[in-house]
């Protein structure tokens, strides 16, 4: 069968026989079209992989500065860690991401605000309206918010 008749019959048969045709040069017979849709597809996956971990840890930081009560046990620690931890290798495969974390805060932000919201009870115009964490607050593994 034709590697572009694979594609929506059998994706894991479409990739590996993709693949031996790429490595054979054989770039006649290979799906073009959708290879160069699924790697385009990587990138922005990996973008939105960014864009989660950060608004999952700057909610855990708002709640960690605004609500200190709930400090007592420790999820919010461990989330934190864990998002934290999650980022690093993923600048490790794609280091280009690193570009566009200050950006993807200032996205991020007001939906972490609305879900540190929901999960306090706390109003939404107790946050800051801007981003009161740096770059670097952010992804520094020892900087939890007073």
């Amino acid at each position: 069968m034709a590697a572009k008749e694979l594609y929506e019959r059998d994706f894991f048969e479409w990739a590996i026989q993709n693949a031996e045709l790429l490595r054979a040069g054989r770039l006649d017979e290979a799906d073009l079209e959708h290879i160069a849709e699924e790697i385009e597809g990587l990138g922005i996956s990996q973008k939105k992989e960014l864009y989660s971990r950060l608004r999952v840890l700057l909610m855990h930081l708002l709640k960690w500065k605004f609500q200190p009560e709930g400090r007592v046990g420790s999820s919010w620690r461990a989330t934190i860690r864990t998002q934290r931890a999650e980022l690093e290798p993923l600048f490790d495969f794609a280091p280009s991401l690193q570009r566009t974390v200050e950006e993807n805060i200032q996205k991020a932000y007001p939906k972490a605000v609305s879900d540190a919201a929901d999960e306090t009870g706390l109003a939404e115009s107790g946050f800051p309206e801007a981003c009161p964490f740096t770059r670097n607050q952010v992804l520094d593994p020892k900087f939890f918010p007073e």
